[in-house]
C-alpha cells in the first residue's frame, strides 16, 4: 500500500524553507521577534512548489476586555486553530494551536489568529531562526571552559535603565518581577547580566498575555 504523500510533501517543504531570523523588532518592549509576513514569504513558494494547502478551522473562540494602567479598553481575543496540511492525493495532518492576541479596536481575533499560524508553522516545519553553520566554516582552539561568574562579570549587571524598563513592562508589580527573574535563573537583578534583557522581558510578556504582533 502506497504511504500517503502528504509526509513526504511536508519533508520537501521543511527542505525548501531554511531559516527566519528574528528580524522585527516590538517597539514597548525591545524584544525581536519572526513576524506573519516573514512567514508567509519564505513558506508560500514551498507550499505551491510541492502542492501543499493549509486549511485553518477556529475551534474554540473567547473574548474578553480588559483596562490598560491608563484607563484605555483593550480587546483580548484567544482562538484555538485547528490546521490542515493537505498534500495533492487528498491526504492530510493536523496541528492544533491556541493563538493570543490584543487589540484596542478590532484586531485582537485578527492577531490572535495570525499568531497561531505562525506557531503551528514554525513546529509543523521546524524553522530554525539561525542558519546552520557548516562544522568546517572554523576551526576553534580547545580551552578551558570560563567560570560562569567570569563570564556574568564580563556580560556585566544589568543597568539602571534596563531595571527601570523591567519596572515599566512589569507595571510596578513587584512579584511579576521577582517571577521573572527566577524563571530565567536568578535570584534579584543584581544577579543579571545586561545580556538577560530580552528574555526578561519575555517573561513578563508571557505573564501579562500580551500579544507578539
Amino acid at each position: 500500500m502506497e504511504s500517503p504523500k502528504i509526509y513526504s510533501a511536508l519533508s520537501a517543504v521543511m527542505a525548501e524553507i531554511g531559516h527566519i531570523g528574528k528580524e522585527k523588532r516590538n517597539q514597548q518592549q525591545g524584544f525581536m521577534y519572526r513576524g506573519i509576513d516573514d512567514v508567509m514569504n519564505a513558506l508560500q513558494p514551498a507550499l505551491v512548489k510541492h502542492n501543499v494547502s493549509i486549511v485553518p478551522e477556529v475551534l474554540e473562540h473567547t473574548r474578553e476586555e480588559r483596562t490598560t494602567a491608563k484607563g484605555g479598553n483593550l480587546i483580548y481575543s484567544i482562538c484555538r486553530v485547528k490546521f490542515s496540511f493537505y498534500a495533492d492525493d487528498g491526504s492530510s495532518v493536523s496541528a492544533i494551536v491556541v493563538g493570543e492576541g490584543m487589540d484596542s479596536g478590532d484586531k485582537a481575533t485578527n492577531k490572535a489568529m495570525s499568531v497561531a499560524f505562525k506557531y503551528a508553522c514554525f513546529q509543523t516545519f521546524c524553522i530554525p531562526t539561525e542558519e546552520m553553520q557548516d562544522p568546517d566554516a572554523e576551526t576553534h582552539e580547545p580551552s578551558k571552559p570560563a567560570p560562569k561568574q567570569q563570564e556574568k562579570a564580563k556580560d556585566g549587571a544589568l543597568t539602571a535603565e534596563q531595571i527601570k524598563e523591567l519596572k515599566l513592562a512589569a507595571g510596578g508589580d513587584v512579584e511579576l518581577l521577582k517571577r521573572a527573574f527566577s524563571q530565567n535563573g536568578y535570584k534579584s537583578s543584581a544577579d543579571a547580566p545586561s545580556t538577560a534583557l530580552n528574555a526578561l522581558l519575555h517573561s513578563i510578556q508571557q505573564e501579562l498575555k500580551l500579544p507578539w504582533e
